[in-house]
């Protein structure tokens, strides 16, 4: 069964916050599309080979010389079988849309020889069918972008647990500090396996390598309080509305300590959390000059 979500209403509503939020469900999103093709990307959905079986479609009145379109288009939709459809419109006070336009500085869609509420007025006219039709309506006029995703999380998906990720990920400092770091830890005060010429070539992957960094009390006990600390800042990030959260260890060259470390936590946070959770290694071959 395929998936299709209509998603309209005012012009300064939040729709790109929603729009945002329903492609980390991963949502197939289209904005602004004219009605008048709404036909064709239907198509690719049934030649898709389930590859697109879940699209969101945003539409306002940039195109509102379609508008007449879409009402047709949905009653097709409507009893087409093989798509559950719904609409979603995003609904503010008037007062708030004034004082979002002019915090931005945009110009609304029908503006130019109309005052800024006049315009907004002449917007809720024309979207007060659509409104009727809707499956859901959401006023934003009193929640921030962080509660709109939330209650677009809870309709539209099991949750937000169910679509964050944690990347744990191992580097050298000599090869440059990942951007994407969220959190960053530092393991270069560990007994260093490099200075083993039996371990030299090996990567923290390799059981020898990975034993004789996890050997040491001082090993230990950096490892247990991490977890520790991971284990709560996760849930916390969740509920604070991030999407995926990118956990760096990193040692000199990122071959031997940084891997070790990396690998143990990845494989403990797979078993305690059932979020999805990536372990990478990105300096791994450059030192070690084997595939990881």
């Amino acid at each position: 069964m395929k998936n299709l979500i209509i998603m309209t209403g005012m012009s300064g509503s939040g729709k790109s916050v929603a729009l945002e939020a329903i492609e980390d469900m991963g949502y197939f999103c289209i904005d602004n599309l004219p009605p008048i093709l709404i036909p064709k990307v239907i198509e690719l959905m049934d030649s898709s080979d389930g590859k697109m079986s879940k699209l969101a479609i945003g539409i306002d009145l940039r195109g509102k010389e379609f508008f007449h379109d879409l009402i047709e288009q949905l009653d097709i939709l409507s009893n087409n079988k093989d798509f559950v459809l719904r609409i979603l419109f995003l609904d503010t006070a008037d007062e708030r849309l004034v004082s979002r336009y002019k915090e931005t500085r945009r110009a609304h869609p029908l503006g130019g020889s109309v005052s800024l509420l006049d315009a907004i007025r002449q917007e809720r006219k024309i979207l007060d069918d659509l409104k009727g039709r809707s499956s859901k309506v959401i006023d934003t006029t009193d929640i921030s972008p962080k509660e709109l995703r939330d209650i677009l999380f809870s309709l539209y998906s099991g949750g937000r647990e169910e679509f964050f990720v944690v990347n744990v990920l191992s580097f050298g400092f000599k090869h440059g500090i990942p951007i994407d770091a969220d959190l960053m830890f530092d393991v270069r005060f560990l007994p260093n396996p490099y200075y083993l010429p039996e371990l030299r070539p090996l990567t923290g992957l390799d059981d020898r390598v990975y034993n004789y960094v996890m050997k040491w009390q001082d090993t230990d006990t950096f490892y247990e309080k991490l977890k520790d600390m991971i284990s709560f800042l996760i849930p916390q990030y969740v509920k604070e509305g991030k999407s995926q959260l990118t956990i760096a260890i990193g040692c000199t060259g990122g071959q031997h300590r940084s891997v070790a470390l990396a690998k143990r936590l990845g494989e403990d946070l797979n078993t305690q959390f059932s979020f999805k959770i990536n372990t990478a290694h990105r300096d791994a071959k450059i030192e070690g000059q084997i595939d990881v």
